[in-house]
C-alpha cells in the first residue's frame, strides 16, 4: 500500500513460464523489496498473484514457501476481480490519455512516470477497494456483485 516496489517490463517475445517467473521473484522482486522497503522481508510479506500456471507451478510455490511470504488466495474468476477494474489502472491511464508513442521504450518510460506520479492515497484506495471486492465475492459465493 506504500507504492510500487518493482516495475518490471517483460522483454518482447519472452515466454512467461515457471522458470522465468521464479527468476524474476529471486533476482528482481526480492532484491527490490530489500532495497526499497528495508525490514519488510523480516517483518513479513503479504503476497498476491493470480492463478496463472507460471504462478502456481511447484518451482514457484517452493520458492515462495522458502521465503515464508503469506500468500493471499486468489478468488475464482469474476468480473468484479478483473484487472481492468483495479483502481490503479484507470488512474495510471489518466496520465497516459491522449499521448502517442513511437517505440515500446517510450511506452515503458511513460508508464513508469505515470506510476511514479500516483500519490500514496491512490495505492491505499486501490488495495482497500480490491479487498472489499474480494470480501463481497467471498460472501456471495463468488458470484457477480457489482
Amino acid at each position: 500500500m506504500n507504492g510500487v516496489i518493482l516495475r518490471w517490463s517483460v522483454p518482447t517475445c519472452t515466454t512467461i513460464n515457471a522458470q522465468y517467473y521464479k527468476k524474476v521473484l529471486q533476482d528482481k522482486l526480492r532484491p527490490a523489496i530489500r532495497k526499497n522497503r528495508p525490514g519488510l522481508l523480516e517483518s513479513g510479506i503479504l503476497f498476491h498473484h493470480d492463478n496463472a500456471p507460471a504462478h502456481t507451478a511447484q518451482a514457484v510455490t517452493d520458492v515462495l514457501a522458502g521465503y515464508k511470504w503469506k500468500l493471499l488466495e486468489h478468488p475464482r474468476y469474476s468480473p468484479d476481480f478483473a484487472p481492468g477494474d483495479f483502481h490503479l489502472f484507470p488512474k495510471m491511464k489518466e496520465h497516459l490519455r491522449g499521448q502517442r508513442f513511437q517505440t515500446e521504450e517510450d511506452i515503458i518510460q511513460a508508464t513508469k512516470v505515470a506510476i511514479k506520479n500516483l500519490d500514496k492515497c491512490s495505492y491505499v484506495t486501490a488495495f482497500k477497494d480490491r479487498l472489499q471486492r474480494i470480501e463481497k465475492g467471498a460472501n456471495n459465493g463468488g458470484c457477480y456483485v457489482e
